[in-house]
């Protein structure tokens, strides 16, 4: 079989994954283990680890964009950029999710990452969102449940002279002067706190996570990516979601059970379903290192409703939101969207009051 230019870009993608999984791993990389730190116990030493990988991906795209290796622009998977800004499915996806990865144990990439440590809560977890973002992506549940909220809150940004939602647009700055000023506010926020400094996992996983997800717009927005669009026009069968993107997960899922119904379909295997392939593998060779891997299943039925009903909302919300906490926040965040970071605090928000209300109800029960 021939080796085309398809092949490699899975390639490369899958080994990205494979160490994202076993980075995230090593250092417990966790976004809701960020959120958690902060609110219950005042610690931000994660928080300023996933800030950081925004940043980091934010400083390297600026550079692939001004200097002309990649270009970004307005056509990615998703839109993240699009002059519709849809404002209500950023904030109210991000709650839900917010909510639904609280209630699951862990964000989509989170999930992965606890699976390839030996998890099968987290598997059955990816089972459930797996479903219920395939519903949001290849069913009329969007159109039918969100689209008519959606379409009537939506704001055409072109139609007041802007030609997207980047703050750099948004600003008349540039994406150049914001990408820099954002990035390095970021950084200096991070940094300054001397206890991060310490932690050299921290540190270790931002910079790490946030190079690869640069990696990935270099790949698919720079001139391999071009030849390989150019594959996809000519090829027999195109394969799917041949775009210009970078690593998110939760819709990655939703194409994972689709093509887990038509396996044989070949050109149904796309950047998101060998990201999810490898950010597992990449934990799983962690986890049997370290010795680590062990299983782990719901100690009660509570345990597994409360897993099931955060996956639907994970599943849901993700795609409503068009990403997740790596998605979202650190490969939405990185294109300078204002959607992003909007869908960034709505996940933030949303996480926060879950875990209170889960504080209040143990104190009351206690």
């Amino acid at each position: 079989m021939e080796f085309t230019i398809h092949n490699q870009i899975l390639l490369i993608v899958f080994g990205l994954a494979f160490l994202m999984g076993g980075i995230a791993n090593k250092t417990n990389f966790c976004t809701m283990g960020a959120v958690s730190d902060w609110v219950n116990m005042g610690d931000t030493g994660r928080m300023r680890s996933w800030l950081l990988a925004m940043a980091v991906a934010l400083i390297g795209v600026t550079i692939l964009e001004a200097t002309g290796k990649a270009v970004i622009g307005t056509s990615t998977f998703p839109p993240y950029r699009t002059a519709n800004f849809a404002w209500l499915r950023y904030v109210l996806g991000g709650l839900m999710f917010g909510v639904g990865m609280t209630l699951a144990s862990g964000c989509g990439n989170k999930t992965l990452v606890r699976i390839g440590g030996g998890n099968l809560k987290s598997l059955v977890v990816l089972f459930i969102a797996a479903a219920a973002a395939y519903a949001m992506l290849w069913t009329n549940f969007y159109d039918s449940v969100f689209g008519d909220m959606v379409s009537a809150t939506t704001i055409n940004l072109s139609a007041r002279g802007i030609n997207s939602q980047t703050l750099g647009d948004l600003t008349g700055i540039g994406n150049l002067i914001a990408g820099a000023v954002v990035g390095l506010a970021i950084v200096i926020y991070a940094f300054i706190s001397k206890e991060f400094r310490d932690n050299k996992d921290n540190i270790l996983a931002a910079i790490v996570i946030g190079l690869i997800i640069v990696a990935g717009w270099y790949i698919t927005g720079g001139e391999m990516g071009a030849k390989w669009k150019e594959f996809a026009d000519f090829a027999d069968t195109k394969p799917l979601r041949v775009e210009t993107q970078s690593f998110t997960f939760i819709s990655a899922m939703g194409d994972a059970a689709r093509y887990a119904m038509s396996p044989t379909d070949t050109s149904l295997v796309n950047f998101g379903i060998v990201a999810l392939a490898g950010v597992i593998l990449g934990s799983m060779l962690w986890a049997l290192i370290s010795g680590a891997f062990r299983f782990e299943w719901f100690v009660s039925g509570s345990d597994f409703v409360s897993h099931a009903i955060g996956a639907v909302l994970m599943g849901i919300g993700g795609v409503l939101a068009m990403g997740c906490t790596v998605g979202q926040a650190i490969t939405g965040v990185s294109t300078l969207a204002l959607g992003s970071i909007l869908a960034f605090l709505a996940i933030v928000a949303g996480a926060s009051a879950t875990m209170k209300f889960q504080y209040w109800q143990m104190m009351k029960d206690s």
